[in-house]
């Protein structure tokens, strides 16, 4: 069988796509990737041993910008190109994890009649999903949502793939690798790669306070770390080898709400901070996914509206309060298989 994986624009649309091209790669599949032409998507896959083919990607937006009409331009010359990529990789199936570059692969895999598997993170599907709606053999979604309504193909509720390096952490690594002293709780805030600068600045402010009865390690986006001389924190740009462990070690975590960091907090069990993205700053996506959270017992959550430094301390200290009253409560969330059916899925499409 031969599959094409697509997805981009952030890490969120090409990293959960990981697990599940391992686990067609062990059933004999032939994979390659379409992304965009110099986009990041390539750096995520580096050591997958799978061909990559950049593409013509165009940015979608849901807001009014000279910019679209000029980007629609190379909406049009990605699908012709995915056309001609396509009719020479021969795939029997396409998945996509959304994003704006997937759109152009899924339209010319349907014009060209390949099957499509798609997966969508959030409560409410994204512009790219959305839109490929119509053409999708079948839609898996990390969450239970409504059927949406331009779907033609099937719809199942299959969770998210989390990485087996993030199931598999040591916490005792871990908390060696962060520096933290025996019996001292750790704390991982982290912001995601975007939107991280407003919460990283509260982080900030609170440091001085949390360090006083916690190890914080804060994760703050590439170019955004700003080492404080305060013993006890520790700040990094990006973590990626150990990124398991320290999430492992992680006694609660502060976090942005969006959808993939929400489902390895879940499954981990992680006592969690959330503070989703206002709306000022995206679809509002962020705060469903908290919403739901939320409602469910999984998350404390407080609007970035509502947070300083006071409240980000008093919040994290509530956390670690009642850490096995949230570690239960966690314990009641139940993780589908989700690697194993969204690779079933597409094995089936694809004629295996």
């Amino acid at each position: 069988m031969k599959a094409v994986f697509t997805g981009g624009g952030s890490a969120g649309h090409v990293l959960p796509a990981v697990p599940v091209m391992r686990a067609l790669r062990a059933r004999g599949a032939e994979l390659a990737y379409i992304g965009s032409a110099g986009g990041a998507e390539a750096d995520y896959l580096a050591g997958e041993d799978v061909a990559y083919h950049g593409v013509a990607s165009g940015k979608l937006r849901r807001y009014f910008s000279w910019r679209n009409a000029t980007d629609a331009f190379a909406v049009l010359r990605g699908v012709w190109q995915s056309y001609r990529l396509l009719g020479r990789l021969r795939p029997d199936v396409i998945f996509s994890k959304g994003g704006f570059v997937s759109f152009p692969v899924v339209l010319a895999g349907w014009l060209r009649r390949i099957p499509v598997v798609a997966h969508e993170s959030d409560f409410s599907p994204g512009l790219a999903n959305r839109l490929a709606m119509p053409f999708l053999s079948v839609l898996g979604t990390s969450f239970p949502i409504e059927r949406p309504p331009r779907l033609r193909g099937e719809l199942i509720h299959c969770g998210s793939p989390v990485r087996p390096e993030l199931l598999d952490g040591d916490p005792a690594r871990g908390r060696e690798w962060a520096g933290a002293a025996a019996g001292v709780p750790l704390v991982l805030a982290t912001g995601g790669s975007l939107g991280a600068e407003s919460l990283n600045a509260v982080v900030r402010q609170a440091a001085p306070q949390l360090v006083k009865w916690c190890h914080l390690v804060h994760i703050c986006g590439p170019g955004k770390a700003v080492p404080l001389d305060l013993p006890g924190y520790r700040a990094f740009e990006f973590v990626a080898e150990g990124w398991g462990d320290l999430l492992a070690a992680a006694d609660a975590v502060v976090s942005r709400a969006g959808a993939n960091a929400l489902f390895e907090l879940l499954t981990l069990g992680k006592p969690n901070l959330l503070v989703p993205l206002p709306k000022t700053a995206s679809r509002g996506d962020q705060i469903e996914n908290a919403a739901y959270a939320e409602q469910a017992g999984y998350s404390l959550v407080v609007a970035e509206e509502g947070l300083d430094a006071l409240r980000l301390t008093e919040a994290v200290q509530s956390l670690l309060a009642e850490r096995d009253q949230w570690t239960d409560r966690l314990a009641g969330f139940q993780a589908p298989p989700a690697v194993e059916l969204l690779a079933d899925a597409i094995s089936r499409l694809g004629g295996e």
